[in-house]
Order: structure tokens, then C-alpha cells, then sequence
């Protein structure tokens, strides 16, 4: 199988992040997925005019997380997973909310609005490492290893942010 770098082709823009990349896929002018990467993925300069702006904003915000992202989404998700969304969206920097919190305001269940955080096509944007389980950090991209990549990815967005506790 080809090294992870070979792959960066498959994204509009590959932007070095201090936990690995980050990769940009673009579609008819809106940024269609944002994905978290190991350090493997080689940087790759963005493509169209889309994964400039996207790849400009994520180093804004890499650099002063205060930043506010301003892209065009491609429409995803259920109805359910846009309101988890819209509840995520709100968490205000330095701030965490649990599972249970956001479920109670989407009246839903807990285990639910987990599922719609690693589903979120639109990491960093759609702030979903704001949002942690009760009792410690819980899951992210549908990873619940504490040693692994995706919840050390969490680690460092919480610590960035300057989240109480983290």
C-alpha cells in the first residue's frame, strides 16, 4: 500500500497543522469536507479558488483562536445532525459542553448527539472538540483511545482554545 502521502492528491489543499495536517476537499465552489491527518500527508497547495480561503482561514485560526471561520458549505447532514450542529456551533471558544448538555438542547439522548459529532463534515468550523463526555475528554471522530491521534487532535484544539481544564 502506498505511503499516506501519496494520498494528499485526493484533497483540494493539505494544510500542516501542529498535530499533523489538515485536508481540504473542495466541490462546486464550497468546501466540502474538512478530515485530520498525521503529520505523514505531505502539505499540499490548494487547488481553486475554495481551498485557498478554506486553507487561509484554518491558518488564521491555527494562529490566533479567537479566529472566526467564514466559508461556504456544501449542505450535509440530517435535519437532526444540522441542529447537533447548530448547538456546536454556539459553544463559544474556551468553553466545553458535554454530550448530555447538548442533547437536553436538541432533546435528544447523549449517546445521539455523539454520533452527530463524528459525523461532522466540518472539524475546526464546526467546533465538535467542544463538546466532552460528563466524566473526562469522551470521544472524537469516533474515537474513544485516550493515547490516539484523533484524541490528541481534541487535546490540542481544547488546550489552543484555552478550554478550563484542558
Amino acid at each position: 500500500m502506498p505511503a499516506p502521502s501519496t494520498f494528499s492528491a485526493e484533497f483540494s489543499a493539505v494544510v500542516n497543522a501542529p498535530f499533523g495536517a489538515i485536508g481540504v476537499r473542495t466541490e462546486l465552489g464550497r468546501l466540502r469536507e474538512l478530515v485530520y491527518l498525521p503529520a505523514s500527508f505531505a502539505e499540499r497547495a490548494p487547488i481553486d479558488r475554495v481551498s485557498e480561503l478554506v486553507a487561509t482561514q484554518i491558518e488564521h485560526y491555527l494562529i490566533d483562536s479567537d479566529f472566526q471561520f467564514d466559508l461556504p458549505l456544501r449542505s450535509a447532514g440530517t435535519d437532526f445532525q444540522n441542529r447537533v450542529w447548530t448547538a456546536i456551533s454556539a459553544i463559544p471558544r474556551g468553553q466545553v459542553l458535554t454530550y448530555g448538555d447538548i442533547a437536553r438542547r436538541v432533546r435528544s439522548a447523549p449517546r445521539a448527539v455523539g454520533q452527530a459529532c463524528g459525523a461532522n463534515w466540518f472539524p475546526l468550523v464546526v467546533p465538535c472538540h467542544r463538546v466532552t463526555a460528563a466524566a473526562g475528554l469522551g470521544g472524537f471522530a469516533h474515537s474513544d483511545d485516550d493515547a490516539g491521534f484523533q484524541l490528541g487532535i481534541k487535546r490540542w484544539l481544547l488546550a489552543h482554545e484555552k478550554a478550563k481544564g484542558y
